[in-house]
């Protein structure tokens, strides 16, 4: 994880999504770190890489620094690109083909999550869709063969269902109306299309959430549910910050909606704190930091993950819960007690079966 930051951070101020970082003596000694590992632990690294959904970005970097001194990490890393990029060339050509029909048959769509990491991809392929449950699975049997997952409580909760295509290796996650681990955020799962823009990608294009929804997205599910980040996050997120595109303002209008504001300055300010520990400069309003609950909060690395206190993780919820409550947010005060006991269950799943398949 530490050769991988340091390739992708600090980035370069103002950089655009993709570009390589601009500390050349910390990529060079990364780079040298990278030509040391033997081949299983180089297997690992490429896995790691992979995980945290920066293959392409971190090989590219990786590469481009290796040819002069380290041919033979540099044709490592070709051959690992070229079959990343095989993959994510068929799968961003499934979701257009998805994300079409379904809007020719009324469905309005947005695609999460997947598309933030380009020139990466994550490893399924996330919607949101204003239509309802019964019309999306009838579009995606009849327009591709597509059957539904067995749905775990917390999918259901959530208004969530995974689809397997044929000839689609990765899953098609569809979150239908509500967003959040209980599904419920009904207001700023409005804002995802009310206020999405379009992105070219790959030749084709997407409609996509505005930049302040996609704060707003990762932070429900960096902060409020699994309690980690990934590597993309800091980096994709470093990045709008860096590219002055993000308005404050209606981000903090966004996240208030549901009362997570908060919620979402401290992930700002966890965003900070770890590329600035490698170097980089990422500067946010003091209101933002003043909104924290912890602004000096470090993430650490634990079992392959960038991990978030679980202390902070549940101040948060107490804190929406209390402006649920405040707002007298009906959907929300119904739903948001029913997360103790589904990750109660799903930790007792967990550590007498090994996972928690079914529930979370």
């Amino acid at each position: 994880m530490d050769i991988l930051s340091r390739l992708l951070l600090p980035l370069r101020s103002g950089a655009s999504e993709g570009r390589a970082p601009a500390n050349q003596d910390q990529i060079a000694g990364a780079v040298r770190d990278a030509g040391s590992l033997g081949a299983p632990e180089m297997q690992d690294f490429f896995e790691l890489a992979n995980t945290h959904h920066v293959i392409v970005r971190a090989l590219e970097v990786l590469r481009e620094a290796a040819l002069g001194s380290e041919q033979e990490l540099a044709r490592r890393c070709s051959l690992a690109l070229a079959d990343e990029r095989s993959r994510i060339e068929r799968a961003v050509g499934f979701l257009h083909s998805i994300c079409s029909r379904l809007e020719a048959r009324g469905c309005e769509v947005a695609v999460i999550k997947s598309l933030d990491h380009w020139p990466d991809l994550g490893s399924d392929l996330d919607l949101y869709t204003t239509s309802d449950e019964s019309e999306i699975q009838r579009a995606m049997q009849q327009e591709f063969n597509a059957q539904p997952v067995e749905r775990s409580w917390g999918d259901r909760l959530a208004h969530k269902w995974n689809y397997r295509v044929p000839g689609l290796p990765e899953l098609v996650e569809i979150h239908v109306q509500y967003l959040g681990q209980t599904g419920e955020h009904a207001e700023i799962a409005r804002r995802v299309i009310e206020r999405g823009t379009v992105k070219s990608v790959g030749g084709y294009e997407f409609r996509v959430p505005a930049a302040e929804e996609r704060i707003v997205i990762s932070t429900l599910q960096r902060v409020y549910r699994h309690f980690y980040f990934r590597l993309c996050d800091m980096v994709d997120s470093a990045q709008l910050l860096q590219s002055g595109v993000l308005n404050f303002g209606e981000l903090k209008r966004s996240a208030d909606s549901a009362g997570i504001w908060p919620g979402v300055a401290t992930y700002l300010c966890l965003v900070q704190n770890y590329v600035r520990s490698y170097g980089g400069n990422v500067s946010l309003p003091d209101e933002v930091k003043e909104a924290a609950y912890s602004p000096d909060a470090m993430v650490y690395f634990q079992d392959g993950y960038l991990r978030v206190s679980k202390g902070t993780g549940m101040k948060l919820y107490s804190w929406q819960l209390l402006e649920a409550g405040r707002r007298g947010d009906v959907r929300a005060l119904l739903r948001l007690p029913l997360l103790p006991p589904l990750a109660v269950s799903a930790l007792v799943a967990h550590s007498l079966t090994g996972n928690d398949k079914g529930i979370w």
